[in-house]
């Protein structure tokens, strides 16, 4: 599992947006049948619809949080308005994808200005269903904060992939 980790702490997202913590669940990202690694880059055009988030090695009877965020607004130099929240599904079952939850914030299309932005996913297991909260606002998001506030403990697993604005020459 410690392999796992290596990606989320070299690409900052332990620390900026999590603490360190054991995986305990895998986690399957896909847009349309690209599948997410860490650390990996997408364009912006791969992303524009929601993506197939599926728990895998989990108990059906077990709920869980899906978070998304953008911790390099409005620019990885200056991240002065961190993070920004661009997805959360709650209630997701075990062995299931993120369709079968409640959308609490629609998804939002990555949109990096300037730079190369991460754009994390971060799992947490709820103790209850219908337990989780929405937040008051998607800038100044902050994942563990969220996490507290909703009863959420430690992540049990978390991806993110980048992503920077497309020139004209880049999306030829």
């Amino acid at each position: 599992m410690a392999r796992m980790m290596e990606p989320l702490t070299l690409g900052r997202v332990i620390g900026d947006v999590i603490d360190y913590f054991v995986p305990t669940i895998k986690v399957s990202v896909n847009y349309n049948n690209k599948h997410v690694l860490n650390g990996q880059e997408l364009h912006p055009n791969w992303v524009t619809t929601k993506p197939r988030v599926e728990i895998l090695d989990a108990d059906m009877k077990t709920f869980f949080t899906l978070v998304m965020t953008d911790p390099d607004v409005p620019n990885p130099s200056d991240p002065h308005l961190r993070e920004h929240m661009h997805w959360i599904v709650t209630d997701i079952p075990g062995t299931t994808d993120a369709s079968f939850g409640r959308e609490l914030v629609s998804y939002e299309i990555p949109r990096p200005n300037i730079g190369i932005h991460r754009y994390v996913f971060v799992l947490f297991k709820q103790k209850r269903r219908r337990m989780v909260q929405a937040p008051s606002s998607r800038d100044h998001f902050n994942t563990r904060t969220f996490a507290q506030e909703n009863d959420l403990g430690p992540p049990v697993a978390a991806v993110f992939f980048n992503a920077q604005r497309e020139t004209a020459a880049r999306k030829r």
